[in-house]
């Protein structure tokens, strides 16, 4: 047994303060010998439930507390208190440790009231609420912040008496004295008088160390941690700082080096940690309860009669099957007292549903229930996909229901109010999660502290590659560009070192996305609640993971954004042709969108199937029923996509289908003999091994986390069930490995059938409403800049033009002009956003058309200035009496107008004076010279993102059209042309850095790959905005050669300019048929050529009346290759007659 306990510790969940982790931490305990560690965060308990598992994992005791910040007065003042030492303070530190399991309950209640009453620049509670929640606590007085030591470090032995008597008071013997030695001044000043009352009024002594950091080198790390936590760069010297080397996990030798002089101070550290003994109560669940209709009084034969209701809805026919399937599901629900969980959910479901708030068919394993099917939960029908309930709900493997439910983003909020009220605003609450420090921003973070630049620590952190779970550690492996910036100078080295420390720390809390946890009581009670400081949401202290193991129930509430496209879609179909869809009511195999849609991989905008990969996979493919989207969805991820070339090849009867064992046919037919599904694994377990499918899913599992000992029994109990089934040991062992195989990268059919299904959704109506369907998604992601520019592309490709923003017609949102025409959204426009939109529309809608900049200036409530010269240099104000170089650089003068304006205003609505008598003319703008066209794109595309109006290349489309032509590069070369919208730098295996580049072309955006050698010939001009040339050769892996190429691997790069054609055209091309008239045809190119003379050779490509083909050079002709000499050629000969070569 250890002979001292550290009672004062951080991790870092006490934010940006402490720079360990509970791991590392418990780990640090176990290494020294330690069996006991307290846990001791800044007002939180962010840290609860991990730290008690590392430590119980480490083999050590877990002390659960909190370094609370007790107000100096009331926890609801929002004042600071002047002191009578003339200091200005609104709390003192005080450190709770729970004893016992009513102390652990205290601690909760106060840990919440801090954030949710008491949040005044800290967490705060005061003596009153200490008053009422003291029992099973012990405190200690903290550090130098706390009360008495802050008192005696001053010399005021009244005061810091009076302050252990106040604690004494609420505390009784439960209340302890804390010494502290970090070298520092003020602490060893304190620890006469400290000792001074502690024999005085009886108060027993504790030894402790403010550990902040591991190990004493990791000092300097946690120094640039604290700094970053205070927004202080580290060379500022009046920064607030701790004493270096000092705030470790100590030794016990260390301590008592230290402490020498007072041993008892150690040995009372013991007796602390003998007394706390808090076993949280993890695995055990508490789950609400559903308040049944006043008739009702059993929760399972509620569900059962709501299930039969919905069961006669969903099916003409009720097949026994059907019905078997139903009894079997509810006999397993009401087995494992899981009633409640799914009436609960249907019951907000159907809240949403009925208040017109989309909710997707399912998500997860739950889409493989007939009860969830029933009930309206999901819209995916299990028996029609061959879904397994025993995926989602094994009976035989006890664990809580996992129902995650989409909702559209703009109904969300509502759904969750609904819950709130229906359950009690204390019994619900969202969930917390933490942001950590991940290789790039913390390179950046450490930098900026060093006080490195930001250019050159940007650098830096581009080295780092985008992939991933990518680490400093693998970073610098991979890259040796990486490895050698430490070497460059001493900041740099510690850059790096400090941010190998810091790396993975937490940063900051928010709220998850999410989640949402419904107690079956107040949440106080079971988690500590957590209210941010910045929008006052309140979330639990316990991030998902810890609400699991307190056994919490937690649902995820997603706002999935192509529900509300769904939904805004058919609202403008209402709106337009007063026609109403129901969209889970159209043909799933529909031949019309699998040949407009799937087939052609024209995918944008369809929801999981939108990447460039799975577009390319789908052209080879080409779907032709509902099963193809969803096999297509499961394999497409890392791991199976290997399997997608054979599914296909197998599809179209290039590759023949196999089975181990005809008894697998029925279970792999419709993946032609591969197993793509986890579902499919527990078919196989079952129907050949003799598994029960609840115990399939056990195996599954086990296969999927590769868990050795277990593997090797259910192997066994395979082959002997296979054997049962007549299949000779050497097929089931053959089946068993293939299980094994399979199991790690199978992908649950239930989800994958229930997003295939708001894929097929959103390409139906692409398919048959197109303009309406792109018009809903822009707007749906008009703060997306990257994603605007995709869906305008694609509006390009298909015929719809975009009418550039305007004052006068544009709303805030994308909307519609006619059957071919979308108006630009003005809060797509960087800097207006949809408060200012929706200000200007509405001024509009009642006041008329804007005539003058004046006009837009006078909207009540003023827009800003930066809003207004985006309006401008976006183009939006374009039709109004001023010219934009004019309005821009007038701005100071609009301003200084509205401004005056509005007083004139004011003064006459509260005056008697006649408007007349106080208006004031309109000034004259700046006179400034019309910006050119190329000045104009170039605003257009800092304020859009992307050309609109016009486009740079376009200046140059006669020639990237010749260039372009198929017959310029011999194969396997082809070209393409755009401009570099985003480059992003990763590495080969090797270390050597490569990149993948979008480009955007005037109809689409590509996928360019520059591997090394390439990227480092062209670096310099691989930059973003750069209008590029490109060389290359097709890496799509499709062999129609008429199919859209979409990834091109780069082997030359030019810029784009007026030389490029000179530059790379060899020769003209001229195909003619060859006959008598030949002379005749000799003689008007000859007679061309003196018109048009120039540098190039001609190649003549004679064909014959038999068909043959003969080409021909004229060296002694020299001919031009201008735009006019090139349009006269084709007139004569036809435009696919005359080309250029390389």
């Amino acid at each position: 047994m250890s002979d001292f306990v550290h009672l004062h510790n951080h991790s870092d969940y006490s934010l940006l303060d402490a720079a360990q982790t509970v791991e590392t931490m418990c780990n640090r305990v176990s290494d020294l010998s330690m069996d006991s560690i307290a846990i001791t965060e800044h007002g939180n308990l962010f840290s609860m439930i991990p730290f008690y598992k590392s430590a119980i994992k480490a083999g050590i005791k877990p002390i659960i507390g909190c370094e609370m910040y007790v107000a100096v007065n009331k926890h609801t003042d929002r004042q600071l208190v002047t002191l009578e030492t003339g200091k200005r303070k609104n709390y003192y530190h005080l450190v709770l440790l729970a004893m016992n399991q009513q102390g652990y309950k205290n601690l909760l209640a106060l840990t919440s009231i801090g954030y949710l009453n008491g949040f005044y620049y800290r967490p705060r509670i005061d003596k009153d609420l200490l008053e009422e929640f003291n029992e099973g606590l012990i405190a200690t007085s903290a550090c130098l912040a706390g009360e008495v030591t802050s008192y005696a470090a001053l010399g005021n032995y009244e005061e810091a008496k009076n302050a252990a008597l106040s604690y004494q008071k609420i505390f009784n013997k439960r209340f302890y004295i804390e010494l502290q030695n970090h070298n520092l001044v003020e602490e060893k000043a304190s620890h006469e008088i400290l000792k001074k009352i502690s024999k005085e009024l009886s108060i027993p002594l504790i030894a402790t160390n403010d550990c902040h950091y591991c190990l004493e080198e990791h000092s300097n790390a946690h120094d640039v941690l604290f700094c970053l936590g205070t927004g202080k760069n580290r060379d500022d010297i009046n920064r607030l700082k701790y004493e270096p080397n000092q705030f470790y996990i100590k030794s016990t030798d260390e301590m008592y080096e230290i402490f020498k002089d007072v041993p008892e101070a150690l040995e009372n550290t013991l007796a602390v940690a003998e007394q706390c003994d808090v076993e949280i109560p993890l695995g055990n669940y508490h789950l609400p309860a559903y308040p049944l209709p006043d008739e009702e009084t059993n929760p399972d034969k509620y569900l059962e009669k709501l299930c039969y209701k919905g069961l006669n809805k969903k099916y003409k026919k009720i097949s026994k099957d059907i019905k078997d399937r139903l009894i079997y599901e509810l006999s397993v629900i009401k087995k494992m007292g899981y009633a409640g969980y799914f009436l609960i959910t249907q019951d907000f479901v159907n809240y949403a549903i009925k208040n017109n708030i989309p909710v997707g068919p399912g998500r997860g394993s739950a889409a493989g229930s007939i009860v969830a099917y029933c009930t309206g939960i999901t819209n995916i029908d299990p028996l029609k996909y061959n879904l397994l309930f025993e995926r989602f709900l094994n009976p035989e493997r006890v664990t809580m229901p996992d129902i995650d439910i989409d909702f559209c983003i703009e109904g969300r909020e509502s759904v969750i109010k609904y819950i709130k009220d229906k359950y009690g605003y204390d019994s619900v609450a969202q969930i917390i999660t933490f942001g950590t420090m991940k290789a790039k921003s913390v390179v950046r973070d450490v930098g900026r502290v060093l006080g490195i630049s930001y250019a050159e620590v940007d650098k830096i952190a581009k080295l780092i590659p985008n992939e991933p779970k990518i680490t400093l550690e693998k970073a610098l492996k991979q890259n040796a560009e990486l490895k050698e910036v430490s070497s460059k100078s001493k900041v740099y080295e510690e850059l790096i070192e400090y941010s190998k420390i810091l790396e993975g720390c937490h940063r900051h809390a928010s709220t998850h996305a999410a989640g949402v946890v419904i107690a079956p009581g107040p949440l106080r009670d079971y988690v500590s609640l957590f209210q941010n400081p910045s929008n006052k949401e309140v979330t639990t202290q316990a991030d998902m993971n810890a609400l699991e193991e307190l056994g919490l129930l937690k649902m995820d509430f997603l706002g999935l954004r192509n529900l509300t496209v769904i939904k805004k879609t058919t609202d403008l179909i209402k709106s337009r042709h007063n026609k109403t869809i129901d969209i889970n009511n159209v043909d799933c195999n529909d031949h019309i969108v699998y040949e407009t849609i799937f087939q052609p991989g024209v995918t944008i905008g369809i929801f999981q199937f939108e990447s460039d990969g799975m577009r390319e996979n789908l052209l080879n493919l080409k779907p032709t029923c509902f099963e193809d989207l969803i096999v297509m969805n499961a394999l497409y991820r890392p791991g199976p996509m290997s399997n997608i070339p054979e599914y296909i090849a197998r599809k179209h009867g290039n590759s023949k289908t196999t089975y181990i064992h005809s008894s697998l046919e029925h279970i792999l037919k419709e993946t032609y003999g591969i197993i793509v599904y986890q579902e499919q694994v527990m078919q196989i377990c079952s129907e050949i091994g003799g598994f029960s499918l609840g115990e399939a899913d056990i195996v599954r599992r086990a296969m999927g986390k590769k868990k050795k000992n277990l593997m090797a029994s259910y192997k066994l109990k395979f082959v002997e069930g296979s054997e049962k089934n007549n299949i000779n040991k050497k097929q089931a062992v053959e089946i068993f490995e293939l299980l094994e195989k399979f199991a790690e990268y199978g992908f649950v059919k239930s989800h994958s059938a229930a997003y295939a299904m708001i894929a097929y959704h959103t390409a139906w109506l692409k398919t048959y409403y197109p303009i309406e369907f792109l018009t809903a998604n822009i707007s749906s992601d008009i703060n997306d800049t990257d994603r605007v520019v995709k869906l305008i592309l694609e509006c390009k490709r298909m015929n719809i033009n975009i009418n550039t923003p305007s004052v006068n017609l544009s709303n805030t949102d994308f909307s519609i002009i006619n059957d071919n025409t979308i108006q630009y959204g003005l809060s797509a426009i960087k800097n207006i956003g949809r408060k200012a939109s929706d200000l200007l529309v509405d001024f509009r809608m009642k006041n008329g058309q804007f005539q003058s900049i004046f006009d837009v200036a006078k909207i009540k409530p003023s827009i800003n200035k930066k809003a207004l010269e985006s309006l401008i240099l976006s183009g939006a104000c374009d039709k109004l009496s001023e010219h934009r170089s004019e309005m821009f650089y007038s701005l100071d003068i609009i301003i200084d107008f509205i401004t005056k304006y509005n007083k004139t205003e004011n003064i006459h609505q509260s005056t008697l004076f006649s408007s007349t008598d106080l208006a004031i003319s309109t000034p004259d703008l700046v006179q400034k010279d019309p910006w050119s066209k190329d000045e104009c794109l170039k605003h257009e595309k800092e304020l859009l993102g992307f050309y609109l109006s016009d486009n740079p290349l376009l200046k140059y489309s006669n020639d990237l059209d010749e260039l372009m032509n198929k017959n310029f590069l011999k194969n396997p070369y082809i070209s393409t042309a755009g401009i570099i919208s985003d480059i992003v730098y990763r590495f080969d295996k090797n270390g050597n850095k490569w990149a993948l580049i979008s480009l955007d072309t005037l109809t689409e955006t590509l996928q360019l790959y520059a591997f090394n050698e390439t990227f480092l010939k062209y670096d310099e001009i691989i930059k973003k905005d750069q209008l590029c040339y490109i060389i290359g050769k097709n890496f799509n892996q499709s062999e129609n050669e008429n199919e859209r190429i979409s990834r091109i691997i780069v082997n030359k790069l030019f810029l784009i300019n007026k030389k490029l054609k000179n530059l790379l055209t060899q020769n003209i091309n001229i195909k003619i048929d060859y006959n008598n008239n030949s002379k005749i045809i000799i003689n008007k190119i000859e007679k061309l050529s003196k018109k048009y003379l120039g540098d190039y050779s001609l190649i003549l490509h004679l064909k014959s009346l038999k068909g043959n083909n003969q080409k021909v050079l004229i060296n002694k002709i020299k001919f031009s290759i201008s735009h006019e000499s090139l349009s006269e050629l084709k007139k004569i000969f036809g435009s696919y007659n005359v080309w250029l070569s390389n």
